[in-house]
């Protein structure tokens, strides 16, 4: 049994927008600091995100208006933005994540491509 954590993984690029959107659909209207203790719970605390990366991206978001932001007060008394997927950011979800299903299905299959498939283009 091994004792080591494990390692930090990195957000690949436009990958992080989606999380943000899913997890929001997932917990309802969230603050960034709750946003991101989910996505580290997810990940079995592979992917730890930093506000540096978070906040703007939620911005990006509510710019793009598939997220609205609203002030509100923390379970812990405190002032916080609280961010909800609009229904629009709902429609961006749901194609964004067929599409990354599609890139899935096709890294699956090159993977499992017989070994004599592969050696015939060398």
């Amino acid at each position: 049994m091994s004792n080591t954590k494990p390692s930090k993984t990195e957000v690949l690029r436009g990958t992080l927008d989606l999380m943000v959107l899913q997890t929001l659909v997932s917990l309802g209207p969230s603050h960034g600091y709750a946003i991101a203790a989910r996505l580290e719970q997810v990940s079995g605390g592979a992917l730890v995100l930093n506000m540096g990366t978070l906040y703007p991206a939620l911005m990006r978001l509510e710019q793009r208006g598939l997220v609205r932001g609203r002030w509100g007060t923390t379970e812990k008394n405190r002032r916080a933005r609280f961010y909800g997927i609009t229904p629009a950011g709902r429609r961006h979800a749901a194609a964004e994540k067929r599409g990354l299903d599609r890139m899935v299905s096709i890294i699956d299959a090159l993977f499992q491509e017989p070994a004599a498939t592969a050696d015939r283009g060398r």
